[in-house]
């Protein structure tokens, strides 16, 4: 089996789940050579670069520290909230549309809560009317479930006699497709 060769480089830049500026990184040759090196994100680290960096280094540690400051007083105020969105949906519930990742942003943001998109970790988009658990991530360690409901703009019509799969289809259950048989007829008469 190869050996994955590592190669150690200086970041000149922040570089999100790697480092900030002045930090020595261990990073595989292919993601050196391929992205960080190019974007001149990082370089060869030598005692006069590291020694340019320093004070950049100090003013990128506090800008990170306030950073996390902010990130963890979001996280205690978004413990317990509930976010309603509304959308328009059909009458079984299906969203025209969904709600993704930036949806649910947007609306933190409007109700004061500084989140950025990236945050936001969403499996799949919201596509039918329902609550939600989503977690909204900052870093490696900083995290929190967040209830979203999703309501639909108008009133449904007669949702609760309909029923869905695991996997969201209409399920016609015994009295409802004998109800549709007997109007087919009662339509296919009327029309003779």
């Amino acid at each position: 089996m190869a050996s994955t060769k590592r190669i150690e480089l200086l970041l000149t830049s922040n570089v999100e789940n790697l480092g900030i500026v002045g930090d020595i990184v261990r990073v595989r040759m292919g993601y050196a050579r391929n992205y960080l090196l190019p974007m001149g994100i990082a370089e060869l680290p030598t005692e006069e670069k590291i020694e340019a960096l320093a004070e950049e280094r100090e003013i990128a540690l506090k800008e990170h520290e306030a950073n996390r400051a902010e990130q963890a007083s979001i996280i205690e105020k978004l413990e317990g909230i509930t976010l309603t969105l509304t959308r328009s949906a059909n009458d079984q519930g299906g969203l025209y549309g969904s709600v993704t990742q930036r949806d649910i942003a947007d609306a933190l943001v409007e109700n004061g809560y500084s989140v950025d998109t990236r945050a936001v970790r969403l499996h799949s988009a919201i596509r039918r009317i329902g609550e939600y658990h989503v977690t909204i991530q900052f870093g490696s360690d900083m995290k929190i479930d967040v209830e979203i409901t999703v309501n639909s703009d108008r009133a449904l019509e007669d949702r609760e006699e309909m029923e869905f799969d695991d996997e969201g289809n209409l399920v016609m259950s015994e009295g409802t497709a004998k109800e549709e048989v007997t109007e087919e007829a009662a339509e296919a008469t009327t029309d003779e």
